[in-house]
């Protein structure tokens, strides 16, 4: 059996990083993350709260420096290259607050656009009518929501092609949640773009999401196309004898296992009909197989393996 994926095939790249680490005093971000994001995906970074996923975004944009490893987009290097970078990126930060808090969203708007060549004030009247953005409130004033929903549109009115969107949801109610997921869908129908976003949410990515990574502590735990993952990754309930201690064969592919008795529910990584029949042979007959959600996938990617009993 394989272990979980942890590098993509491929050559054409929009990301790619190489040996990530960083630490805050004895706090470790990141422990050698290999983030790799094929030109044109739409590659989701789940992981919880402190996984280390904005501290990864801020050292490719070089708003942070790693203390060893490489990053690169587009083709640039993030270190050298990192103003370059950033004038072809649309980016929306966890951080809702900017120190422009006093200027009105239009004059915000205004100032914005003249950093980029390719401001699109049509595209951005669209966009503010879609989101209902208050144009003439000051930034400062908006609720949360609001001023989420003014950098959605300062990040995709410029048409780049790399987005980088760190929690993009974040303070929204669900409707604004819904039209915004919409509105980025759209968006990368029509213009050629690469999407990089970090979310605890992965459930709402679901429709967007064509890779997806697991980052755990500062580890890259996977990340694998989402079609290899709903075809690899499968949850397997079965009976076993009194005493039974699992199979050999399967080692290094179960990513959570539960039991309950005679009753098991193991989510294991590998090609249904081997794990069936490594299952099998071991005694432990296979009673349903069936794929995850995205949530699911990365819920039991993200676990410590064990769970306290058989779920539903």
């Amino acid at each position: 059996m394989s272990a979980l994926p942890t590098r993509l095939s491929g050559d054409e790249w929009a990301i790619r990083t190489s040996g990530l680490r960083k630490s805050f005093g004895k706090t470790v971000a990141l422990r050698g993350v290999d983030l790799t994001v094929p030109e044109g995906a739409a590659y989701v970074l789940v992981g919880p709260n402190g996984a280390g996923k904005t501290t990864a975004l801020n050292i490719l944009l070089d708003l942070v420096r790693a203390d060893d490893g490489k990053a690169e987009a587009l083709g640039l290097d993030a270190r050298r290259d990192g103003p370059a970078l950033r004038a072809q990126v649309g980016y929306v930060p966890e951080a809702q607050k900017w120190e422009c808090g006093w200027m009105k969203v239009t004059d915000l708007m205004a100032y914005h656009g003249h950093y980029f060549p390719h401001w699109d004030a049509d595209y951005a009247s669209r966009l503010v009518k879609r989101l209902d953005v208050p144009l003439d409130r000051r930034y400062g004033k908006l609720s949360k929501g609001q001023a989420r929903r003014v950098q959605i549109v300062l990040a995709l009115v410029h048409r780049p092609p790399l987005l980088v969107l760190d929690e993009p949801t974040d303070g929204l109610d669900p409707l604004a949640r819904e039209t915004t997921l919409s509105v980025l869908a759209e968006h990368m129908a029509q213009y050629p773009t690469t999407l990089l976003i970090s979310t605890h949410l992965v459930h709402e990515t679901e429709r967007l999401a064509d890779h997806m990574g697991v980052l755990r502590a500062g580890e890259l735990r996977t990340q694998v196309p989402v079609d290899e993952l709903q075809k690899m990754l499968r949850r397997y309930h079965a009976q076993v004898p009194d005493g039974w201690s699992g199979t050999a064969a399967l080692d290094g592919s179960v990513v959570r296992r539960s039991r309950d008795g005679r009753e098991i529910l193991w989510t294991v990584w590998g090609e249904e009909g081997t794990v069936r029949a490594q299952l099998t042979e071991a005694g432990a007959v296979v009673e349903d197989v069936r794929a995850l959600s995205l949530e699911e996938a990365a819920i039991s990617l993200l676990s410590d393996g064990e769970a306290s009993h058989v779920e539903a």
